[in-house]
């Protein structure tokens, strides 16, 4: 996989490598997980995040419970095996990649025949975490081809959060879209908010876009509502942790605000998102669970305490976007424009 450019999540010497994103963009460090447990605990604390990312690196992190559950008790591993994915599943709350990698690996798992040992039985497990890590490469460069039908001539875009190759399996969702819209000629500007209180957009999202010599401008969040005054970008394009059955958008904190602020500028509003991303059997976005965060991330800045001592604060990490302000949900199975529940089951049983 040498040729995908940036790889956040690899698979190699039967371990899973991790480009460690707290450090972006001062170093490039990839670190080394062979437990499962520890490589759930990346995922909380955010060495790897953006849903699909974290879809694949769940896929590998069972394959390691496997291997671990076997090595630790070969007559009874399955039993050893649950309660290290049931750990694997508690990682984080609101993306639906994480729980949706889990089934597909246990559904794999339960077609195997263990009588033909524990080699084949963990080679089939890899394969199929491969290939849920190329299909979504293969999915995030189909959205970006879609979606490039919807962008109109000499559009300027701005994006929240990092919905890129960091993201994802690699080429990125929202970025996906930018990346394809440039390499097209439709997109001429790029602005990306700052994102806080990660800074994912400023360390993360300017960082992708800048290695593949895409000139990008980064506003602080609170501008954006004046940027979209100005007449500066055209479609606001973001990613998603997770969509409900009718089209409701769980996204990084701030993108609600993005979405209103669009819809009275008349700007539209994408969402680009494997279908795995869907979740049919959520009906809406009030069922989502919203994970928070701790208190210190909003009150420092990568570690400096910015904030009045005594000051309290709210961190809730994502909110969710009506689906009444979308415009386009953009996935490997086509557009959905202005969602619906019947149109988002129609497109999902393609």
């Amino acid at each position: 996989m040498n040729d995908l450019g940036i790889q956040p999540v690899k698979w190699q010497d039967n371990q899973l490598l991790l480009l460690d994103q707290r450090l972006l963009p001062d170093e490039t460090v990839y670190l080394n997980y062979s437990k499962s447990a520890i490589a759930a605990d990346a995922i909380t604390d955010m060495v790897v995040r953006g849903a699909p990312a974290i879809g694949v690196t769940a896929a590998y992190a069972f394959v390691l419970a496997v291997t671990e559950a076997i090595d630790k008790d070969k007559e009874h591993w399955q039993e050893a095996l649950k309660p290290l994915i049931a750990y694997l599943a508690k990682a984080r709350p609101t993306a639906i990649n994480l729980h949706w990698a889990i089934v597909r690996m246990q559904a794999c798992l339960d077609k195997v025949d263990i009588n033909d040992g524990t080699d084949s039985l963990l080679g089939t497990l890899l394969e199929e975490a491969k290939s849920i890590h190329m299909e979504d490469i293969e999915a995030n460069k189909t959205m970006g081809q879609f979606a490039s039908d919807l962008l109109p001539a000499d559009c300027g875009v701005l994006t929240h959060c990092n919905a890129g190759a960091l993201a994802t399996g690699g080429y990125g969702t929202a970025l996906g879209v930018i990346r394809s819209g440039v390499a097209n000629g439709k997109i001429t500007s790029v602005f990306a908010d700052e994102t806080r209180p990660w800074l994912q957009g400023a360390r993360l999202t300017a960082w992708e876009l800048l290695e593949d010599n895409i000139p990008v401008t980064l506003i602080a969040d609170s501008a954006a509502a004046y940027l979209m005054q100005q007449g500066k970008v055209q479609w606001i394009v973001v990613g998603s942790d997770r969509i409900a059955a009718n089209g409701d958008v769980a996204n990084k904190i701030g993108t609600y605000s993005l979405a209103v602020a669009a819809k009275y500028h008349g700007v539209k509003f994408m969402v680009a998102a494997p279908t795995s991303t869907i979740d049919m059997a959520m009906p809406s976005g009030e069922g989502i669970p919203i994970e928070s965060r701790p208190a210190e991330e909003v009150l420092s800045v990568m570690g400096q305490r910015v904030a009045a001592q005594g000051a309290s604060s709210w961190n809730p990490v994502f909110d969710v976007t009506p689906a009444d302000l979308v415009d386009a949900i953009v996935t490997e199975k086509g557009v959905v424009e202005q969602p619906t529940t019947a149109k988002i089951k129609a497109m999902m049983s393609r």
